[in-house]
């Protein structure tokens, strides 16, 4: 598990590392800069996260595949054609919707002016939503024939790029032009066509890939294989246009608060994603290797890879949630000047929400390892449900209660998303101790 695991964490951690960057930057702009950036990025998410949920299905489709027939690749080169094409299908409505970004959250209440600044970074940045898709398609397959490390070296690849072009597109340095929030967008999109490329050219050459030829005959349907991957990802998109979606509404929330608590939420909430790539990872090594155990029919090994998955996020989450506690400065200063006193608001207000981030810690482990289990049995309708009545009937009706009638602003709304998780991740253990027993 974890010879699988370290290539997906740091490939997450990778791709997190893009959005680290941008946000760090961004703060160099200033205050407002940040606030526009987090609320683009707040609703951007959501409609990405569903387009994205629907293509993770390749993942357990792939590695259930090769554990009923490790010689497959006529079926497994069906399955990730498809993905492909639903990663185009799902891309066009994104590009719309996010085209009236300014519009969204002005009629959302937004303040106007951040409003403008969001609409001008999605502009530019819209367009990563295809190649970035494409890009998952094509490490979903890699990864279940359990070769990930080369999505690792092409992603860290693009995260040094991407650095580079912001450090050049946003501020005007090496003679390029400064353009903002605007040149963070257009280095988002760059580095995700980078890493499309990058790995389509791997498969390509590799010899142990380029024998499934996943590019040939692209124009062939295979529509019940088609609808079998809907079916099984939709309610995966589900779970986390659920999940991203609480998230993007603590930061619209947020916004009616002050703008400062909204940088510090963006800063606070940008640190638990870093941590959170962790548990990630091992949940998408744990779809592969309970997906294959699953396909070979056997039992015993799929309760092995799970349970092993489970005790790794968990003692992982654990040592970040002290880190938050103990050293939380530490963790502040590298979005924000500690030592410029115009800042002092919004550090205060970030190590208060670190705290409550702390709580979830172990919490937002379990439920990103146990769907990921769940997943890899193609298990998918019930864990949806579950990150619906957790985030949007338990966490989000609590931290906006806390928030604006309980008088605890920006503290209550991570009450409730503390409560939430708690409530997600205790659901999808209990369901897979009782999958696990009926496997058995």
């Amino acid at each position: 598990m974890l010879a699988l695991a370290w290539p997906m964490i740091l490939t997450n951690l990778g791709q997190t590392a893009m959005n680290t960057t941008d946000v760090m930057m961004m703060g160099r702009l200033g205050p407002d800069a940040l606030a526009s950036g987090t609320l683009g990025s707040n609703l951007y998410f959501a409609p990405m996260m569903f387009g994205l949920g629907l293509i993770l299905a390749v993942s357990p489709m792939v590695a259930f595949e090769i554990g009923r027939n490790r010689h497959s690749v006529r079926d497994v080169r069906r399955t990730v054609r498809q993905g492909l094409w639903i990663a185009c299908m799902v891309a066009l409505p994104l590009w719309l919707l996010l085209w009236h970004t300014e519009e969204i959250l002005v009629a959302m209440g937004q303040e106007p002016h951040l409003a403008a600044g969001s609409g001008v970074y999605m502009r530019s940045m819209q367009w990563s939503i295809l190649p970035f898709y494409g890009f998952v398609v094509l490490r979903s397959f890699i990864s279940a024939l359990e070769r990930p490390g080369w999505a690792l070296v092409i992603v860290f690849v693009a995260v040094a790029f991407n650095a580079l072009s912001n450090y050049c597109l946003m501020f005007g340095n090496f003679g390029f032009p400064a353009l903002g929030l605007f040149g963070a967008g257009i280095s988002t999109t760059l580095a995700a066509t980078l890493m499309f490329g990058g790995m389509a050219l791997v498969i390509l050459r590799h010899r142990v890939f380029r024998r499934y030829h996943l590019f040939g005959r692209f124009w062939r349907a295979d529509w019940p294989r088609f609808f079998d991957m809907l079916r099984l990802g939709l309610p995966i998109a589900g779970i986390l246009v659920f999940e991203v979606a609480i998230f993007s509404a603590s930061g619209l929330l947020m916004g009616l608060i002050d703008t400062v608590s909204l940088a510090a939420h963006a800063i606070a909430l940008q640190i638990g994603a870093i941590t959170f790539m962790v548990p990630m990872g091992i949940g998408q090594a744990a779809t592969v290797r309970v997906g294959r155990f699953h396909g070979a029919g056997d039992h015993e090994g799929v309760g092995r890879a799970g349970w092993t998955a489970l005790a790794m996020g968990l003692t992982f989450m654990t040592l970040t949630a002290i880190t938050m506690v103990t050293v939380p400065h530490w963790l502040i200063m590298g979005f924000i000047d500690v030592g410029d006193p115009a800042n002092a608001g919004v550090i205060t207000m970030a190590v208060t929400f670190l705290s409550f981030a702390a709580l979830f810690q172990i919490a937002d482990g379990a439920q990103a390892v146990g769907s990921g289990m769940l997943r890899g049995l193609r298990d998918t309708r019930v864990p949806m449900i579950y990150a619906g009545i957790g985030y949007w009937c338990v966490g989000m009706p609590l931290g906006a209660g806390l928030a604006f009638w309980g008088g605890l602003k920006g503290v209550g709304i991570w009450i409730g998303l503390s409560s939430g998780l708690a409530v997600v991740g205790a659901l999808l253990i209990g369901r897979w101790i009782r999958r696990d027993r009926l496997a058995s």
